[in-house]
């Protein structure tokens, strides 16, 4: 089979597809990467992979450069002739089921990783573009497999009536590699918060900055990390003479994009994400649980998915920096309890989230379930 995964940047794709791409090559299938430019399309290629360069905004919602993009990709699908695309993020999934059906490929998948600034965001576009995206939905689903990473989100879009003539799965994020993801050999500080993510409003950047400046009242020698560096292309993103603000502060280490993701997860002794809105399965938590770490989450859609409260991690109402702070203390005043919410985090990645698990069962969603199809993620 010729198939192609289309996502909106292709960092989405070295990070979150490669398993997939590979148990497909792996399988015997053709395997056709597309996303927009960037510096990870030549480690695509480098992999052995046919990554493609595809134009596509991000955020731009001009109607006339919206169409023609659209045009383009239908008159690419029409040229590859594949048997099957997935696509991954809003726009891919939109424009891409559109084109799709245009050109009469065989089958279509689209994966929901989140319903991202225009179904959460209150600002007056998001509101404005909302309705429109809704819309799109309703008719690019039609006829596809459809696949969500929480329930949360699943449900959202079938109260609004986007689901009715698709077929519908949940499939709990994008697995991690839990042989690279694994407990670290020596033993942490005691004392290390790390929270990765883009510096967007929605991710609770400002939460937990208000949430350290707490922490180190009691524990002065407390570190509170954040990697992650923001995202021009994000309406959300956190402006830079406030992050400079908080750089001088200082309750908080600004790390920038970091490359040794591994490396600091498994140095951090606590995973912490504060997001006010909700994730598909957030990443930065699934690695740090398969790290083994205790989890401090908001209660939200795609955090509530993997933390459970009181068990391998602990999950606060979203927006209130002092609960925030509150649970990131009661773990670092509770070693023992720590170590124990750690254990089984990594116990629940092993058992029900890893890169086989998931990669396993979205091909059973592409129809391959003959053991063959599978072989490359043993």
């Amino acid at each position: 089979m010729r198939i192609v995964l289309f996502a909106n940047t292709d960092w989405f794709l070295w990070n979150f597809k490669l398993s997939l791409a590979r148990a497909l090559r792996d399988a015997g299938h053709e395997v056709i990467l597309l996303s927009p430019a960037g510096e990870f399309g030549e480690r695509l290629r480098g992999a052995g992979f046919d990554w493609r360069a595809f134009p596509l905004s991000r955020s731009g919602i001009h109607p006339v450069e919206e169409r023609l993009s659209m045009y383009r990709l239908l008159a690419l699908y029409r040229k590859l002739k594949p048997d099957l695309v997935h696509h991954f993020t809003i726009k891919c999934v939109l424009y891409g089921s559109w084109a799709a059906r245009k050109a009469h490929v065989p089958r279509v998948v689209n994966s929901i990783t989140g319903l991202g600034f225009a179904l959460l965001a209150t600002t007056w576009k998001a509101r404005m573009i909302r309705p429109v995206v809704v819309g799109f939905y309703r008719r690019a689903l039609v006829g596809t497999q459809v696949i969500f990473q929480n329930r949360d989100n699943r449900d959202t879009l079938a109260a609004l009536g986007a689901l009715s003539r698709a077929s519908v799965h949940v499939i709990p994020g994008d697995g991690v590699d839990t042989r690279v993801f694994a407990p670290p050999t020596e033993v942490s500080s005691g004392k290390t918060v790390l929270m990765m993510g883009r510096l967007l409003s929605s991710k609770g950047v400002a939460e937990y900055v208000a949430a350290a400046r707490i922490v180190r009242q009691r524990h002065p020698d407390a570190r509170l990390l954040l990697a992650g560096a923001p995202d021009p292309g994000n309406p959300e993103s956190i402006d830079e003479h406030t992050l400079q603000q908080w750089r001088d502060e200082a309750s908080v280490e600004f790390l920038g994009h970091r490359s040794d993701v591994v490396a600091l997860q498994q140095h951090a002794d606590i995973a912490v994400l504060a997001s006010t809105q909700g994730e598909g399965m957030p990443r930065a938590l699934l690695e740090a649980a398969s790290c083994g770490k205790p989890m401090v989450a908001t209660d939200v859609p795609g955090s509530r998915e993997l933390v459970v409260d009181g068990v391998n991690g602990l999950l606060v109402p979203p927006g209130d920096p002092a609960a925030l702070a509150a649970a990131i203390l009661a773990l670092l005043d509770d070693p023992a309890r720590a170590a124990r919410m750690g254990a089984q985090a990594r116990a629940d990645v092993l058992a029900e989230l890893s890169d086989e698990r998931i990669v396993a069962r979205t091909l059973q969603v592409y129809g391959m379930d003959e053991p063959s199809a599978v072989a490359g993620i043993a």
